[in-house]
């Protein structure tokens, strides 16, 4: 049997589709009720949805094989897992966002407000950029806005948020995708499942793009 911790949400549907897809179905789950773990012992699965944050805990602590988190997640609390495939969904970014006046002074610290503190340390490291980081939980726009930092790093979808509160893109830092991870030991104990089911993933993942760039191109 391997265990499966999905992302609650929008992006945990399509994910569950992807396995849906690729023969690994489990029918109760589409199911109204109030069940937290759903199992089809006829394909050897068996799923659970977890706060999308919490993903890569349930996989690396072994109580999921297997699971799907966000680059970002895996980037700022770097989980011991295995990143087996991106999965080409849910895609953002991560950026430096503030307002379109802003102009970075150098000779002064850069007040940075993120929840994303690993990946905002990293990101002005290599910059060689002195700075302060002032973590926060939430409504990280309004820092800037209020004169409580200079700028933030936080993902960015497609930028209305920042739009609608005269804030705009200063710089990607980086892409973000989720990605499928697993448990170092269930990797290691139940491989040629884990192997099939990241193949035909992939597969998916493979026609998705080409369709996406014949559709491009026309």
């Amino acid at each position: 049997m391997i265990n499966i911790a999905l992302p609650k949400g929008r992006l945990g549907e399509k994910v569950y589709n992807m396995f849906e897809a690729a023969g690994f179905e489990c029918p109760s789950i589409r199911e109204v009720n109030r069940k937290l773990i759903f199992t089809n012992e006829d394909k050897g699965v068996s799923f659970f949805w977890v706060k999308p944050s919490d993903v890569a805990i349930y996989v690396e602590r072994g109580a999921a094989d297997i699971g799907v988190a966000g680059k970002d997640i895996l980037l700022e609390y770097r989980p011991d897992v295995y990143e087996l495939l991106d999965l080409d969904l849910g895609k953002c970014r991560m950026a430096v966002a503030g307002p379109s006046d802003f102009r970075d002074d150098p000779t002064k610290t850069l007040r940075v407000a993120t929840k994303f503190e690993r990946i905002a340390r990293t990101h002005y490291a290599g910059l060689c950029r002195d700075i302060d980081i002032i973590h926060l939980n939430g409504s990280i726009e309004l820092a800037p806005i209020l004169g409580l930092s200079d700028v933030i790093v936080d993902i960015v979808e497609t930028g209305s948020t920042l739009k609608e509160n005269d804030l705009v893109v200063l710089e990607t830092i980086l892409p973000i995708s989720a990605r499928l991870i697993a448990n170092k030991s269930a990797f290691k104990f139940k491989n040629a499942a884990i192997r099939t089911l990241t193949a035909r993933l992939g597969e998916q993942v493979e026609t998705r793009k080409r369709e996406t760039a014949v559709a491009a191109q026309s």
